[in-house]
C-alpha cells in the first residue's frame, strides 16, 4: 500500500481508533487485524477498512468473544448468531453465579453468621449448578434408587439447586439448612424408611396406587383426625376407635400404617418440607405432627387391646 491519503502508520491508526498501539501489533500478530500494507521500511499500514474491522473486533470484544472466535466471525467461518448464542449461554450461567453469591453475601451481612456457616455458605455458592445437581441427585437416588416408592415422592423431595434470583434472607437459611439435611447420614436413613414404608403400604394397582396418593391420605387425616382431637376426642377412646375406621377401614394392616407414621412424622421429615416450601417462595405447609401423633397414639391403644 503506498497512497499516502489513505495509509496509516500504527500510531496514526491508533490515534484513529482509539485502541493501544500494543493491543493493534497483538490483533496483527494472531491474524484479526492484518495491516492493509507496509510501508518501503517494513512498517505496517492501515486504511479506512482496517478502521471498520477495528471497530468490528472492538464490539465483539466487548460482546465476550474470544479472539479465536473473532477470528472465526471475521473469515466467515461460522456465523456471529451462532457464537453469540454460545456465550450467551456462558453468561446467563456467570450472572446465575454472581446472584448466587450475592445472596450468600447479603444474608452473612445481615445475620453476622460465624466461620463455620460462612465456610459453608461459601462452599454451595463456588459450587456450579451441576455440582450442585450431582449432590441432589445422589440423595434421591440414595433415598430411592431401588425402591418402588410413589414417583411423585422424590420428586416432591428434590431440593432446589438455585435460589431464587433475588432470595430473602429466609430462603438463603433454608438452603443452606437444605443442604446440611440431604448430607446427612441419619436424615438419609430416615428418608429411606419412609420411602420403604410407602413402598410396602402402596397397593400395585387399584385406590392408592395412583402417584402422588400418599397426599391424599395426609389430607384424609387432617379432615378426619384433626377435627376429632381438636374436639378433645382421646386416643384411646372408643370414639377414637371409630375415626381410625373411618379413615383406614376394616382390612388396614394398622401395624405396617403405625409405621409409616412414626418415620414420616419424624421432626427431621417436616422441617424438610417447611425448608423445601420456604426455599420455593410457596406458602409453608401447616403442621401436621400433632394431627400423626395422635393417630399413632391411637393405632398403639388399639393394639394393647
Amino acid at each position: 500500500m503506498t497512497d499516502p491519503d489513505v495509509a496509516l502508520t500504527i500510531g496514526q491508526f491508533s490515534r484513529r481508533t482509539g485502541l493501544p498501539v500494543r493491543t493493534i501489533r497483538h490483533w496483527s500478530d494472531v491474524g484479526v487485524l492484518p495491516p492493509a500494507g507496509r510501508s518501503e521500511g517494513g512498517y505496517r499500514l492501515y486504511d479506512a477498512e482496517s478502521v471498520a474491522r477495528a471497530e468490528l473486533i472492538s464490539t465483539l470484544r466487548e460482546l465476550g468473544l474470544g479472539l479465536d472466535d473473532v477470528r472465526r466471525v471475521l473469515e466467515r467461518e461460522v456465523a456471529v448468531a451462532d457464537v453469540a448464542a454460545v456465550h450467551l449461554k456462558a453468561l446467563d450461567a456467570q450472572m446465575r453465579t454472581l446472584r448466587l453469591r450475592r445472596a450468600v453475601l447479603g444474608a452473612v451481612a445481615k445475620r453476622r453468621s460465624p466461620l463455620k456457616e460462612m465456610a459453608l455458605l461459601h462452599k454451595l455458592a463456588r459450587l456450579s449448578a451441576e455440582e450442585r445437581r450431582q449432590i441432589i441427585e445422589d440423595f434421591v437416588r440414595d433415598v430411592f434408587g431401588d425402591v418402588d416408592a410413589d414417583p411423585r415422592l422424590p420428586e416432591r423431595m428434590r431440593v432446589p439447586v438455585d435460589l431464587p434470583d433475588d432470595p430473602t434472607p429466609e430462603q438463603v437459611d433454608a438452603w443452606v439448612e437444605l443442604a446440611d439435611l440431604v448430607a446427612d447420614p441419619d436424615f438419609r436413613a430416615t428418608a429411606r424408611r419412609v420411602a420403604e414404608q410407602n413402598a410396602a403400604g402402596r397397593p400395585k394397582e387399584g385406590p392408592g396406587s395412583e402417584p402422588g396418593a400418599f397426599l391424599w391420605f395426609a389430607k384424609k387425616v387432617t379432615g378426619l383426625v384433626g377435627p376429632a382431637r381438636e374436639a378433645g376426642v382421646a386416643p384411646g377412646s372408643p370414639q377414637a376407635a371409630e375415626v381410625v375406621d373411618r379413615l383406614l377401614g376394616p382390612s388396614a394392616d394398622r401395624e405396617a400404617v403405625l409405621e409409616r407414621l412414626e418415620a414420616s412424622s419424624a421432626p427431621a421429615m417436616e422441617r424438610y418440607w417447611r425448608l423445601l416450601a420456604i426455599v420455593a417462595g410457596k406458602p409453608v405447609p401447616p403442621s401436621r405432627s400433632a394431627d400423626f401423633a395422635w393417630l399413632a397414639e391411637a393405632l398403639r391403644a388399639q393394639a394393647r387391646r
